[in-house]
């Protein structure tokens, strides 16, 4: 019986050792810009690589100083989703919306000099936000706190200046801690220089470090999410349409358009800037130009409404909004947006003029349209009949009002009169030829 049981033991210390020195996996995803819907979806696709790559833990090297309301939120609602630890590194700031981040957080640690806290809502001129939107963040703020066992009242203080806390917050400030400060309140667990040491107090000796970055598709994707491309796309989409509508069928020019548009909408959709009533409004634009082009006569209430939906609904996929809200829209991003489109107009337009004219000249051009005239004097003509049917006799072979068919000689040809009405089967006489046609 003794044998046995020091047998077993044999056999499960290699299994302990071999359990010991397994390296943990952990992923680090870095917030250190503004929360804005690109953030939201860097930390979207890093938890999913985190799932699909079987973390161990996950650590937020964080440094920022906040943002959009509605993006924090949706970061904080995935990150207590996470079923593995989850800890944060403030290396820096971790102001307003990356406060609450933290907060979301299994355990917060700080680098010496680092600061949490001042989470005012702030609209887009920088003011203090609305009540409504300051409660908002306080409930969410005081619910996030309570979930990981940290001080709501402390949370509430971070958002509201009027909140009183005995010995740590008069009335008139917001809170924001230092490390030690955030130490003593538990809104911290240690003060250290860098992620390894976060580690090490944890009693992690073997672990393999996985940062996340972006791929090369999310790289291009943010590329085309630049305010000076979008205007560039902007211009290619209208240059396009217009040489389309200048030349029958589907050619390069369409398909140049149609390939700016998708490079347009696609990242500011994946990014969650274009909504779908914004990309719809934008078509509807575009049919609007379009029915007024070809369909409706002049130019009315249908193209002005067109190039008015089309421009702002380019700009609007630009931006942030929450459908014409831009209370929590930067003026900044504004006024890019703005230029962008005034840019991609203003060259589109200038392109149309100056640029038009001298792309026909060009050898591109010259290779695939058709340039060269069909002169008589090189012996072309569109005249199929001959000098002998002038004098001929025929009969109507329809109703003549005033063209129709005509039966000379047993063949059948085109004509049209002088303005005359020929009944069917009265006698004609040929009296001249134009074009392919002969006239009675």
């Amino acid at each position: 019986m003794r044998k046995l049981f020091l047998l077993c033991l044999m056999g499960l210390i290699p299994a302990l050792t071999n359990a010991q020195n397994e390296k943990k996996k952990v992923m680090v995803m870095e917030i250190k810009a503004e929360i804005d819907p690109r953030m939201a979806r860097y930390v979207k696709l890093a938890l999913e690589h985190a799932e699909t790559t079987k973390a161990d833990i996950i650590v937020i090297d964080m440094d920022t100083f906040g943002g959009a309301l509605n993006d924090a939120k949706e970061i904080v609602d995935r990150l207590m989703d996470v079923k593995v630890p989850l800890w944060v590194f403030i290396n820096s700031d971790a102001a307003s919306a990356g406060a609450l981040i933290s907060i979301a957080c299994d355990s917060i640690y700080m680098s010496p000099g680092a600061t949490i806290g001042a989470a005012t809502v702030v609209d887009g001129s920088g003011g203090a936000a609305p009540d409504k939107y300051q409660s908002y963040m306080r409930s969410i703020m005081r619910s996030t706190a309570e979930e990981n066992g940290r001080d709501p009242r402390i949370a509430e203080g971070m958002v509201d200046e009027n909140v009183v806390i005995d010995s740590l917050k008069q009335a008139g400030k917001v809170i924001t801690f230092t490390t030690s400060e955030a130490i003593e309140n538990e809104y911290c667990e240690a003060k250290v220089e860098s992620i390894e040491e976060i580690l090490k107090r944890n009693n992690i000796e073997s672990y393999e470090l996985d940062t996340f970055r972006l791929g090369s598709v999310e790289k291009i994707i943010a590329f085309f999410l630049n305010p000076f491309i979008s205007g560039i796309l902007i211009l290619v989409i209208i240059g396009g349409i217009y040489f389309e509508l200048q030349t029958p069928g589907i050619g390069f020019p369409l398909i140049a358009a149609v390939t700016a548009l998708v490079f347009y909408l696609v990242p500011y959709y994946l990014n969650g800037l274009a909504d779908y009533w914004e990309i719809i409004a934008l078509f509807a634009g575009v049919l609007l130009i379009i029915a007024e082009v070809f369909v409706i006569p002049g130019f009315g209430i249908a193209g002005v409404a067109g190039i008015s939906l089309t421009v702002i609904s380019l700009i609007l996929i630009m931006l942030n909004n929450d459908f014409f809200n831009f209370e929590f829209v930067p003026l900044g991003d504004i006024i890019v947006a703005s230029f962008a489109m005034i840019g991609g107009l203003a060259g589109g337009i200038l392109l149309l003029f100056f640029g038009g004219a001298r792309l026909t000249k060009t050898k591109a051009f010259q290779r695939i349209a058709l340039s060269d005239t069909q002169q008589v004097s090189s012996g072309y003509t569109v005249n199929s009949f001959h000098a002998d049917l002038l004098g001929k006799v025929g009969k109507a072979h329809t109703i003549l009002r005033p063209s129709g068919k005509v039966l000379i000689e047993d063949e059948i040809y085109d004509a049209f009169t002088r303005g005359d009405f020929v009944e069917q089967g009265d006698s004609i006489e040929v009296i001249g030829t134009e074009g392919g046609n002969p006239e009675s």
